[in-house]
């Protein structure tokens, strides 16, 4: 059973691994949006069907990481597979996010001059890089699902993480979500198709931070509380003293 449970966790954290590939592929431009071609486009108006995906894929996302679901998840699969089977359905659902979403023809913006270009190409590296630096700043591997696996697979008892404030997270709460924003944002060519996919995710990260610092205060009182007042939520707060 911890053998399944092992390459279990191994195999959601390639997916989701694959998923985000799939969206940042897609909002580079190496990847095609809709390339499924699941629902003809001449069935529906492409802007509703992407709205609609966007919104599911929202809602599985922020419904699936509250507590109240973990819980309840856990009654069905085994507790240390709980978070590998959330990094399952991120993978699987932004794979199809991208596959069957739609495309519009038309560009909100398409830069020419080439340093420009140059500089956002840089800023939406950046954007990505500073994401996954955010996951190891933290705990990558606890993030990912890895860590509960891995020392459920050796029988060994897995303590908490210790609230931290390294790196980033010294002067913002939400980089993560930051590098997100950047990425999606910072393209030299933001066509009507991937438009609507950028102003998603906007919207669902504003929505998602909503409870999530609702439960990160629930989960540490006013140690986040204090947190939160001195740092951030996804622009940095500069000009905090080291000491504190």
């Amino acid at each position: 059973m911890k053998t399944a449970i092992l390459l279990y966790g191994l195999t959601s954290y390639l997916i989701g691994v694959i998923g985000l590939a799939s969206i940042i592929g897609a909002v580079a431009g190496f990847i095609p949006f809709g390339y499924m071609k699941i629902l003809p486009a001449d069935d529906i108006n492409p802007w509703f069907w992407n709205l609609a995906l966007v919104a599911v894929w929202g809602f599985i996302h922020s419904f699936t990481a509250r507590p109240g679901f973990k819980k309840q998840l856990t009654r069905i699969v085994p507790e240390p597979a709980e978070r590998s089977t959330y990094i399952l359905v991120s993978g699987i659902t932004s794979v199809a996010l991208i596959g069957l979403w739609q495309v519009i023809p038309g560009h909100v913006w398409s830069l020419e001059f080439t340093p420009v270009v140059f500089m956002v190409w840089s800023l939406f590296i950046f954007g990505w890089v500073f994401l996954l630096a955010s996951t190891f700043a933290i705990n990558h591997f606890d993030l990912f699902g890895l860590r509960q696996v891995y020392l459920n697979f050796r029988n060994q008892e897995r303590p908490p993480l210790q609230f931290t404030e390294r790196l980033m997270y010294r002067y913002m709460r939400h980089p993560i979500q930051t590098g997100v924003l950047i990425g999606i944002w910072a393209t030299p060519s933001m066509s009507l198709t991937q438009v609507g996919l950028s102003l998603g995710f906007t919207v669902y990260i504003v929505v998602g931070l909503w409870f999530e610092e609702r439960d990160l205060v629930t989960e540490h009182g006013d140690t986040y509380r204090r947190y939160r007042e001195r740092t951030g939520s996804v622009i940095p707060r500069l000009g905090r003293s080291v000491g504190l």
